[in-house]
């Protein structure tokens, strides 16, 4: 596996995927997901969180599918979010009575838009180098 595009890859998209996590939840559908509490630990929870996810997509990207372009990091992107917003979301509705369908609807929207531009930013960066 070609490490340095890995790593780039998935920290780009970690980046990316953290900026718009704070837009999405953090700030423009802030009253429809209830917020944690914020400090040092939460944050840095959250954003190892989104280098899992990163990584995760640079690995599939680079080792798997050999994805390089923006169009198809999207495509594919959008697709794994979309299993894991569902895989995620049927577990809140089945253990969290606060959780509403409204909200995992929203979430999965969020998600799926998310991971397209999370993944079209991992293809991109993997593509430009080499």
């Amino acid at each position: 596996m070609k490490t340095k595009n890995f790593l780039a890859a998935g920290i780009a998209g970690a980046v990316v995927n953290f900026l718009l996590g704070w837009l999405f939840y953090g700030m423009l559908f802030k009253d429809s997901f209830p917020q944690p509490e914020e400090n040092s630990t939460t944050m840095l929870m959250i954003f190892l969180g989104c280098l899992t996810f990163g990584l995760f997509m640079a690995y599939i990207f680079i080792q798997w599918a050999q994805i390089s372009t923006g169009g198809t990091g999207a495509k594919a992107g959008a697709i794994i979010s979309l299993f894991i917003a569902l895989y995620y979301d049927f577990f809140q509705l089945a253990m969290n009575s606060e959780v509403t369908y409204q909200m995992v609807g929203l979430d999965i929207i969020l998600m799926v838009v998310m991971g397209a531009i999370t993944g079209a930013i991992v293809a991109i960066v993997n593509g430009k180098m080499g």
